[in-house]
Formats: structure tokens, sequence, C-alpha cells
């Protein structure tokens, strides 16, 4: 009888989830302290040398169970089909690209607003996803519809609503997994 094994299988993914959970278990330890330190973004003095690390680590911060269950399951859901179909370090440049996109705006834009989260990074990953049989010449019909669904939606939702900066968040994250899944695919077809 095969012995089955639990294998590691997304490296990226699976550690980007741990450091979600376990700034989630310190922000909960800490009565919301480690979120304002480490894991969110807002405006501060450009002197402030913590600045710089929170354009990056907000997107592992959460406020709450349901906020992380939220974004850590489609990220466990996509993110190793990603990790495999791209490679590791690709998926690196996708969520460091997608944190300082969505940290950089969030801070020149909404300055006085204190960002968090990981939703840039799963609708970076949505679009990434919708882009993964580009081939020479054609934009795959799942990407136009894909981003007139989640894309739109944000847009109808930030008109509707008044939380403009999750959503904004979203649309920016968004894009920068279009962007990223052209560029991949445009690589790959370079190589071919």
């Amino acid at each position: 009888m095969n012995k089955f094994r639990i294998s590691f299988n997304s490296p990226v993914v699976l550690t980007f989830a741990i450091i979600c959970f376990v700034s989630l278990v310190m922000n909960v330890f800490t009565a919301g302290a480690s979120n304002i330190a480490f894991f969110s973004i807002y405006k501060t003095s450009w002197s402030d040398i913590m600045m710089y690390p929170r354009l990056i680590l907000h997107v592992f911060g959460h406020a709450d169970w349901s906020h992380f269950f939220g974004n850590i399951m489609l990220i466990l859901i996509l993110g190793p089909l990603l990790e495999e179909k791209y490679g590791s370090a690709d998926i690196i440049a996708v969520i460091v690209t997608t944190a300082l996109a969505t940290g950089l705006f969030n801070v020149l834009i909404f300055p006085n607003v204190r960002l968090l989260g990981a939703s840039g990074v799963v609708f970076a990953f949505i679009l990434l996803s919708s882009v993964t049989r580009l081939t020479d010449g054609t934009i795959p019909l799942t990407f136009i519809l894909v981003a007139v669904i989640y894309i739109g939606g944000e847009i109808v939702n930030g008109v509707m609503l008044n939380d403009n900066v999750s959503n904004i968040t979203h649309i920016i994250g968004g894009m920068v997994g279009a962007v990223m899944g052209f560029k991949f695919g445009s690589q790959k077809i370079k190589r071919k």
C-alpha cells in the first residue's frame, strides 16, 4: 500500500499564508498594536524608517478572522496553480509589486486612511490566472470577461459605497496581475 505524504507544494503561497496567519495572531495578542506598527500602511513622515517596510508588509495584515479567511481562501486556491505555471520568483514579483503599488497609492492619495490586507494580491492573482493561456497575438476571452466582471464590479462598488480605498486597491491589484500576466506570457512566447 502506498503511503501518502504532505508536500509543501507551493512554497511562496504557503509562506505568504503562514505569515498572514502569524501577523493576525500577533494582532489579536497585541490588541491591534502589531497591525499599526508593522502590518498596515498609512502616511507618516518620509523620514520614518518603518514607513518603507510597511509599504510591503501591509499585505500580510488583516483586521479580523473574517477578513483573513476571505483573502487567504482565494490565495490558496489560485496561488499554487499560478506558482506552478510561472514559478516562485514571478509570484514573489507579483506580490511585491502589488504591495508597493497599493501601498504607495494609499499613502499618496488617501494619506489619512490606514490600509491593510491581501485583497490587492487576490485581485492580482485573479487577473493573472485569466491570462495563463496567452498566445502570440491573442487576448483570451476569459481575461476580458474577468476584467469586466471584477474590475467593473469594483468601479460600481466604488461609486455606490463609501469604501473607495479597498475598491481602488482591488483595481490596482487587478491591473498589476493583468500587466504582469501579459509580461510573463510575452516572455514565454519569445522563448519558443
